[in-house]
């Protein structure tokens, strides 16, 4: 039997339901559920790690993110913050400045994820949830220097990282049905009188 950790990179995620308005009733996503899609035969899961970070600047936005975040530890999600910081940008079509957020850490804290729980030993098989081609280092990294555990990819929906699969051990690509399978109860039940409800404008 092997361990399955996962590690989810958040808003990659979020952007390809977003994305797509035929996808975005499936932001009410359950995590936990979700890795459990790919793994099978002996193998179980193990910590599913989930990074991201609060778009401090819109209010509504943190509200409705930090419900989320309950839901998912309610689930038995790790969550692991960043954070955004305000970058200055050049336009070279209007020639002008502009301040931007951009996200930081995600990529690092999942690296440190990958390679500690190499070391620790606390997985087999490691499954990374992102189209993002800037985690490439990391998993070239841990499979030099832990050769015996295998790196996997999710590629979610409307990504293309052909790039990422030739680094990887395996691959799979992140389907409608999978997310169907996959959504949080609504409303979610913490307990006694404490319920967390799918936002109404996650439609």
């Amino acid at each position: 039997m092997g361990t399955v950790d996962f590690f989810i990179d958040g808003f990659n995620v979020y952007h390809a339901l977003q994305g797509n308005p035929a996808y975005r009733k499936y932001k009410w996503l359950d995590y936990a559920a979700l890795a459990r899609c790919y793994v099978g035969g002996n193998d179980q899961v193990g910590r599913v790690n989930l990074y991201t970070a609060f778009t401090t600047w819109n209010a509504g936005k943190v509200a409705r993110h930090r419900e989320f975040l309950k839901a998912q530890c309610h689930q038995g999600v790790d969550v692991v913050l960043g954070h955004f910081k305000i970058k200055d940008k050049y336009c070279t079509n209007c020639r002008t400045v502009f301040r931007t957020p951009v996200e930081k850490r995600t990529d690092v804290n999942i690296a440190i994820g990958l390679f500690v729980g190499a070391h620790l030993n606390s997985y087999d098989r490691a499954i990374l949830i992102t189209g993002d081609t800037d985690v490439i280092p990391s998993i070239e990294a841990v499979k030099r220097i832990f050769p015996m555990k295998q790196v996997g990819i999710v590629i979610p929906l409307g990504r293309r990282s052909e790039e990422i699969k030739l680094h990887c051990d395996f691959h799979f690509r992140m389907n409608e049905n999978q997310l169907s399978r996959s959504q949080l109860p609504n409303p979610l039940v913490l307990g006694p009188g404490v319920q967390l409800h799918r936002p109404v404008t996650w439609t």
